[in-house]
């Protein structure tokens, strides 16, 4: 049996400076690390090897030991659930995820599945924050306390999410029915001047019939969010990302930023991955069967050479709690694309409703007096 691939250290490794030896930060749109004190830029050396792709049923069948892993503290958030790193150097901090205070009490030492690639932050803390004002200020009625948030740029926190993708060969046996359209005459009657008549018309008619087939698909790089702590609904419109762009895992491209703990494991997210390859595999069986129409009856995939690989995505979050809720931003961390939540402030609407029924109100009233 292999033996067991760990690192020595956490995913929040401190590297220093070459030059005055201070901790360094990894420079989005950059493959470096910089200097806060000295300025002095670290490059980084990357690695050209093939991102690592690993064998799904070897996995599932308990060989976890052949598997590249690492050890990690986390702290957890009693407010929402998220595991994340710590900085040592800091006592308490803001939950990322929801605003909660994070206090280190009991950081949580685990051996996870070791991240294969990374894709690093590519737009600073400066250009994000940019980007998540001009969101909120396009925001109509949102309360003023919001718009009051856009100014406290310390509130975005740099997260890697976690994320797993998976790559398959599907075989897919299916029946159903392929429906043919033809044209066809029929009379009908109708009343013309008080009388009845007898008319023709052209009318498209289906003609159904039995089929059966199988089809083939090849996936690859299906993406399955590996964490809860974010809504799907959002980190999905962040999409598309950059895939291809994929680098080889190296903790120096974490250093100055945080990284949430996957909380999805690979089986559960290869769930979620056959679902979003259903509906592809659906439309390559209505290609298969043709004609006008189609009807799947019975449908059967065999999933043959899985592969997944974990890996971590650059996402600039802030949180923000209004009337107890959570409003979480987000901001992709390579294109800048901003989704999230957000709050209503019903005096602003109630006032706007009024506004426009006095404006209504005044209008029929200069009607009245001046419009006859």
């Amino acid at each position: 049996m292999e033996e067991e691939v760990k690192l020595s250290t956490t995913n929040q490794a401190e590297v220093t400076c070459k030059n005055c030896a201070a901790k360094l930060i990894f420079a989005p749109g950059t493959l470096s690390l910089k200097c806060e004190y000295c300025g002095a830029e670290n490059e980084i050396e990357t690695k050209n090897d093939a991102v690592q792709e690993i064998d799904f049923e070897a996995f599932i069948n308990e060989k976890f030991s052949t598997i590249p892993k690492q050890e990690i503290s986390t702290v957890r958030c009693e407010g929402c659930g998220a595991q994340t790193t710590f900085d040592p150097n800091i006592v308490s901090e803001l939950c990322a995820f929801c605003g909660s205070v994070l206090v280190v009490k009991n950081p949580t030492s685990q051996s996870v599945v070791k991240p294969s690639s990374l894709l690093p932050f590519k737009i600073d803390t400066n250009k994000a924050f940019g980007q998540f004002q001009t969101w909120l200020n396009k925001l109509w009625f949102a309360p003023s306390d919001l718009k009051k948030f856009a100014t406290q740029q310390e509130k975005l926190k740099g997260m890697y999410i976690p994320y797993w993708t998976y790559d398959s060969n599907t075989y897919s046996r299916y029946t159903g029915e392929r429906g043919d359209d033809y044209q066809a005459t029929e009379t009908y009657t109708t009343t013309e001047n008080g009388k009845s008549v007898t008319k023709t018309r052209t009318v498209t008619k289906t003609r159904w019939h039995s089929v059966s087939g199988n089809v083939n698909n090849v996936f690859d790089d299906i993406l399955v969010l590996a964490s809860k702590s974010l809504p799907k609904t959002h980190t999905e419109k962040l999409e598309p990302w950059d895939l291809k762009e994929l680098i080889n895992y190296d903790e120096k491209f974490l250093s100055g930023f945080r990284t949430e703990t996957y909380q999805v494991d690979m089986k559960d997210g290869f769930t979620e991955a056959k679902t979003k390859m259903e509906p592809i595999i659906r439309n390559t069986v209505n290609k298969d069967i043709g004609g006008d129409h189609q009807r799947i009856s019975t449908l059967g995939t065999t999933y043959n050479d899985i592969t997944f690989k974990h890996i971590l995505l650059p996402v600039w979050i802030s949180a923000y709690r209004y009337n107890e809720k959570i409003y979480r931003f987000l901001v992709n961390g390579r294109t800048g694309e901003v989704q999230g939540e957000r709050p209503w402030s019903w005096i602003k609407i109630s006032l706007a409703i009024l506004a426009g029924l006095v404006i209504i109100g005044g209008a029929i009233w200069l009607y009245n007096i001046y419009g006859k």
